[in-house]
């Protein structure tokens, strides 16, 4: 199972050719206390950047993009009644979408793990 990451904290994790969406450790740590998200609807086409969710914390509100272009194939409801969980559990439990990957060749520009951690090093 390969992760990939934007300069915009959002992670994807790719199953097959679907993606799980979420946003990376470091951008619910700087969001704070997570108290609302708004999901996108199923069957909605995303391009690449394009606005996916929105995340509202006590400090902020801020889009969530898609990693890459691809259709919504399910949304975790489960944050609409305790968006905390993305606090809690970024990386697990506390993903906003899947994504049907329309071009994974667009992964190919994303950060790798690695990459990811060196770059929130020198952000800090």
């Amino acid at each position: 199972m390969t992760t990939r990451y934007t300069k915009d904290h959002e992670y994807i994790r790719l199953e097959g050719d679907t993606g799980i969406v979420g946003i990376s450790d470091y951008a619910q740590a700087q969001l704070g206390d997570v108290v609302y998200v708004e999901l996108p609807s199923i069957g909605k086409s995303l391009a690449k950047g394009a606005e996916a969710a929105v995340v509202e914390s006590v400090k902020a509100a801020s889009e969530i993009y898609a990693p890459v272009s691809g259709e919504v194939v399910e949304v975790n409801g489960e944050l609409e009644a305790t968006p905390g969980t993305v606090n809690e559990d970024p990386a697990g439990r506390g993903w906003f979408l899947k994504l049907k990957v329309k071009d994974a060749s667009e992964l190919d520009a994303l950060m790798t793990e690695e990459q990811y951690q060196e770059f929130v090093k020198s952000i800090s």
